[in-house]
């Protein structure tokens, strides 16, 4: 069997009067995907962020006859130009397989991959992290992650305690708990995300009890006062902005310090807001995205103590 898929270029807020203009005339599935490889971070529990600009992908039957949606579609304001709207036939194995095509097992630094659950590990003797790309953010594909992984692959020593503050997928906690690390908090404000690291965990064979997951507000309070020897956080500038002092908090006097998930223009903001708390260093740039990292400054340990 074969179909028809509708391909749309539009923006978020014309999304809906769309979907039920494709769904009157026969549509049997819609999915978004991102038109610019544009990240999308959840901001509050229980919300749907989307990108500036969305592909609407809808599904039809092969035999449905789709001219008069064409010409409704081809005259609908949403439509900047022609080439925004293309009609595509899928047969069924494209159809069930062509998303996979998209992601490769890939590498970071000398001896950590992350690979698809249907490829073959190009290194069996490396650090392989199975991951499937998933509701939850991360699976390595983007700069953000890409700058967190070299960083950790890199810099992590055994028996390290780590924080993985914003986890989505679980991709930085994993990764540190095959690093070597001997404790892993990971922490997010999304449920989903918490779920998602505590099922790739055990996909992984992370042993029980390395990688423990916690809502911000249940952190519990042993792990504040144990305090981490790194902290890193994928996450947004905005949020970064506001957890500096947290995160000083978090950290063991001399601890590490890695932020990402920061646009290059917003890097000076980030280096100025964490120096009362933490010694930076140049910042790692990949493509328009920043990595910070640091450590966390005696002076302010020492203060934190009287």
């Amino acid at each position: 069997m074969s179909w028809q898929q509708l391909r749309v270029r539009v923006r978020p807020d014309q999304l809906e009067p769309l979907e039920q203009l494709l769904l009157d005339h026969g549509g049997l599935s819609i999915s978004y995907l991102d038109a610019e490889d544009q990240p999308v971070f959840q901001k509050e529990p229980g919300s749907t962020p989307l990108w500036d600009h969305v592909y609407l992908l809808c599904l039809f039957d092969r035999e449905v006859n789709l001219n008069a949606l064409l010409f409704l579609l081809k005259q609908h304001p949403a439509l900047a130009k022609l080439d925004d709207l293309t009609l595509d036939i899928l047969e069924d194995e494209v159809w069930e397989r062509s998303w996979m095509a998209d992601f490769k097992a890939m590498q970071f630094g000398k001896r950590l991959w992350v690979c698809p659950s249907w490829e073959q590990p190009p290194n069996p003797e490396a650090i392989n992290i199975m991951l499937d790309p998933g509701l939850a953010f991360g699976s390595g594909s983007h700069a953000t992650t890409s700058l967190c992984l070299q960083w950790l692959e890199r810099e992590i020593q055994k028996n390290n305690t780590v924080i993985d503050y914003g986890c989505g997928s679980g991709i930085l906690a994993i990764a540190a708990a095959l690093l070597g690390a001997s404790q892993v908090i990971a922490v997010d404000n999304d449920p989903q995300a918490i779920t998602a690291t505590q099922e790739n965990a055990k996909r992984n064979n992370i042993p029980q009890g390395v990688i423990s997951c916690y809502l911000p507000e249940q952190l519990p309070g042993e792990i504040r006062q144990q305090k981490a020897d790194i902290l890193i956080a994928n996450i947004l500038a905005e949020p970064l902005l506001q957890l500096a002092e947290n995160f000083a908090h978090l950290l063991k006097s001399n601890g590490k310090i890695v932020l990402s998930g920061i646009l290059n223009e917003q890097t000076s903001q980030l280096l100025k807001r964490y120096s009362p708390w933490f010694t930076m260093d140049d910042a790692e740039l990949k493509e328009e995205w920043t990595r910070l990292s640091g450590i966390r400054n005696e002076y302010y340990a020492a203060c934190r103590q009287d």
